[in-house]
């Protein structure tokens, strides 16, 4: 099952399950996003056509900025350049559901990612006391200086 479907200015052939980034959209309730504009929809029996019912539903992934690109303006002989930089935002959105007359068909669900235990310091067995160093030993000595040379009185 997929369907065909437009957001941002451009289509996108889409299935449950799938991973699309369109131009920054708005987040509706919850992260979930709905694409009004279906245009097309098929399923394994080969059918392929539009249908007033049908509805296209994802959830909001991530949402960044795309790679710079670089606009450069230049007009030999003329000493003109412009140096312009671009990044597109973007909001990555995973197709969950595909419904078309009554039918639905449904992502599979992601397993949830469990945190990571945090690691704790085994306890000291030594007295933290006894560990500690004297004062004086842990102290830098400085380094004697170098006494400067004299140069030789002249004589007349």
């Amino acid at each position: 099952m997929y369907a065909v479907i437009r957001a941002g200015g451009k289509q996108y052939r889409v299935a449950p399950g799938d991973v699309i980034r369109v131009e920054k959209v708005g987040t509706g309730t919850d992260g979930q996003v709905e694409f009004p504009d279906v245009l097309a929809v098929s399923s394994e029996e080969g059918q392929l056509g539009k249908q007033a019912d049908t509805r296209v539903v994802g959830q909001v992934v991530e949402e960044g900025r795309g790679a710079k690109i670089l606009v450069f303006h230049y007009k030999r002989k003329k000493q003109y350049k412009k140096l312009r930089g671009h990044r597109q935002s973007y909001t990555a959105v995973r197709i969950t559901e595909i419904a078309v007359g009554g039918q639905s068909f449904k992502a599979p669900e992601l397993p949830k990612k469990e945190a990571k235990p945090k690691k704790v310091k085994p306890a000291e067995t030594v007295a933290p006391a006894a560990k500690a160093k004297p004062a004086k030993d842990s102290a830098k000595k400085a380094a004697p200086k170098k006494a400067a040379k004299k140069s030789p009185a002249k004589k007349k």
